[in-house]
């Protein structure tokens, strides 16, 4: 396998987004509180969506190392072919940008510190989603349009 160096953020961000998936399937099994895969699924989705994923960009980036914050610039600035229609171009590069980071860490070997991300994001996720959970066919939490940022 080629070095993580020798890959573009689109390798780095096409593996963590399977990592990041995992980890949230994970922690979603262990509770109790699922009671079917269907159930399941609706939850992972809150976590896994690119609006969660950039909001989790916008949490941790003031306690990311100096590298760390490259490698989530380079990720965001990473071109891609399409963007879903369910999210924006802003939305999805930092969403892109998350997955890059976590593909990059595992590829180093820095799986340990890849998972402190992971559930430092997934426990700040999980907050939000306590106090503002929305219900059943409740829009969410509007994205960045282009030019804009997260708050």
């Amino acid at each position: 396998m080629p070095k993580a160096d020798e890959l573009s953020p689109a390798h780095w961000a096409y593996l963590g987004d399977a990592l990041y998936e995992v980890y949230v399937r994970e922690q979603l099994v262990r509770e109790p509180a699922y009671r079917n895969t269907g159930e399941l699924h609706r939850e992972a989705i809150k976590y896994v969506r690119a609006e969660a994923q950039a909001r989790i960009v916008s949490y941790l980036t003031p306690r990311l190392t100096a590298e760390e914050q490259e490698l989530i610039r380079k990720g965001r600035n990473q071109k891609c072919g399409h963007i879903p229609t369910h999210t924006n171009a802003v939305t999805y590069r930092y969403s892109t940008a998350w997955e890059s980071l976590l593909g990059y860490l595992y590829l180093t070997g820095r799986k340990e510190r890849m998972t402190e991300l992971m559930a430092a994001g997934f426990a700040h996720l999980k907050a939000e989603l306590g106090k503002t959970a929305p219900s059943a066919g409740a829009k969410p939490e509007a994205a960045p349009q282009e030019g804009e940022t997260w708050k």
